[in-house]
């Protein structure tokens, strides 16, 4: 007799959060380098690099605007994933509301990122 598996969500959240610890491990310190100290300290860009109007071109156009969403969604699922299996480092034994508040809390954050993107127009 074969025993019956669970279906799980896990493998989704899992993939989303490697997807985002990827993304963040690649491209979050030269953002962090291009908004904290290259354009405030003049280093090595123009000081009009993120100018309103530029911005605005390149959230407008198709590739910059799924580079802003992957960019926000998935560090927002990434740092959920971490902090929901942190629950437990801290002696928190995370349950159904802890999740729903973790994963939760990234879903609004991707919608309200995906909402703001498509109202800027293309």
């Amino acid at each position: 007799m074969k025993p019956t598996l669970k279906r799980s969500n896990a493998p989704i959240f899992w993939a989303l959060f490697g997807a985002g610890g990827m993304l963040s491990a690649l491209f979050g310190p030269m953002l962090v380098f291009i908004t904290g100290l290259a354009i405030p300290l003049g280093l090595l860009l123009p000081a009009d690099a993120l100018s309103y109007p530029k911005m605005l071109a390149f959230t407008q156009n198709f590739i910059g605007k799924g580079f802003v969403f992957a960019v926000i969604a998935l560090f927002l699922w990434h740092a959920a994933h971490r902090i929901f299996h942190s629950l437990h480092d801290i002696g928190i034994h995370a349950g159904t509301g802890a999740k729903l508040a973790c994963y939760g809390s990234a879903m609004v954050g991707t919608v309200i990122a995906a909402y703001a993107l498509l109202s800027i127009g293309f």
